[in-house]
């Protein structure tokens, strides 16, 4: 019986938070579906574990941001 074979296929970079999201629900809807192989659960798996380590550096990084432009301290919206 011939061994399946997995093909790696190089990971990139969404466009933007927002692409990266709506991959990343996509990917979510498929892998919940559970109509794909096993090796393609593993490949989604990895892919929508990038994507959430995407997602969640552009929000640290918009959240530093945020704290830069604030003097280092959140404040709450509406209060001055």
């Amino acid at each position: 019986m011939p061994k399946a074979t997995v093909t790696a296929t190089p990971s990139t970079s969404p466009a933007s938070y927002e692409a990266a999201q709506e991959e990343l629900d996509q990917l979510v809807s498929k892998l919940e579906s559970g109509q794909m192989p096993l090796e393609q659960l593993l490949a989604g798996y990895q892919r929508g574990a990038e994507l959430l380590r995407y997602c969640r550096d552009k929000l640290d990084a918009v959240e530093e941001q945020i704290k830069v432009l604030d003097q280092g301290s959140l404040k709450v919206w509406g209060q001055e």
